[in-house]
């Protein structure tokens, strides 16, 4: 099995993996990682990866460009070395939990290459994430400071399923959020990408407006995704408003 890794750290993740079940699984072939660094894909002489957030607020957002150049290079790689199809995994607290059915498919797929998308700071221009990932997956109700130690869970739930990687395969078989809400899509320069602009909203100024939006973002990912998480939350006036808005509308709508 293929498994490729976009970080900004390759190092973390090439030296993680050589203990234990994963680093015997690769001595015995069962699985190969190759680490791409999105600074080597920037446009610039200072290798600039990030940049402040569209509509203010704390942080730096990872730019669409260089983890774009990462991605294929990462797809390229894949197919030259004969794998049949790859599949493009965001690690993100906004993504879907992941179970051991989901990381059951992925072992046994192994026809299929995962690239693994580490983001860092406050995200991932949601352009990127909307136009090149396959799957967005959650290890928890937690946050870490970037998507390395995910992938890396990720990697390892794998990899002790693959066949032969534990002494035992018996073991394998007798194994048994900051508000309450999911984030809301960022945006980084530049204004337009690839086709696909910047929410207008956020080049306004209106801090107001952009707030409102912000909210409203969070109450729909959080109802599509994590419909779980309201259950369980005290919510405002105006994010029951919002949220009997949202249900309204169409699925999958954005309000933009």
């Amino acid at each position: 099995m293929r498994i490729d890794v976009v970080t900004l750290f390759p190092a973390m993740v090439e030296d993680a993996v050589k203990v234990g079940v994963t680093g015997r699984a690769a001595e015995r072939g069962l699985w190969a990682l190759r680490c791409w660094n999105p600074r080597d894909f920037a446009a610039d002489a200072y290798r600039t990866v990030d940049d402040r957030p569209y509509g203010g607020g704390p942080g730096m957002v990872m730019m669409a460009g260089p983890m774009s150049g990462a991605l294929a290079a990462a797809r390229e790689a894949q197919r030259r070395d004969g794998v049949a199809r790859s599949r493009t995994i965001h690690l993100t607290p906004a993504g879907r939990p992941l179970g051991h059915t989901r990381v059951i498919e992925f072992a046994r797929d192994r026809d299929t290459g995962l690239v693994l998308l580490a983001g860092r700071y406050e995200g991932i221009d949601e352009r990127l994430v909307e136009r090149e990932v396959d799957e967005e997956v959650a290890i928890g109700e937690f946050v870490v400071s970037g998507g390395e130690l995910p992938a890396l869970m990720l990697i390892d739930a794998i990899a002790r399923q693959l066949p032969g990687a534990l002494n035992d395969a018996q073991s394998a078989v007798e194994e048994s959020f900051v508000a309450g809400l999911l984030d809301c899509p960022h945006y980084t320069r530049p204004e337009s990408w690839g086709g696909a602009q910047v929410p207008d909203v956020l080049l306004s100024g209106h801090h107001e407006a952009i707030r409102r939006w912000r909210l409203e973002q969070s109450l729909r990912r959080t109802w599509q995704r994590r419909p779980d998480l309201l259950e369980r939350r005290a919510m405002s006036k105006e994010e029951r408003d919002m949220l009997a808005r949202i249900r309204s509308d169409s699925p999958g709508t954005d309000s933009r």
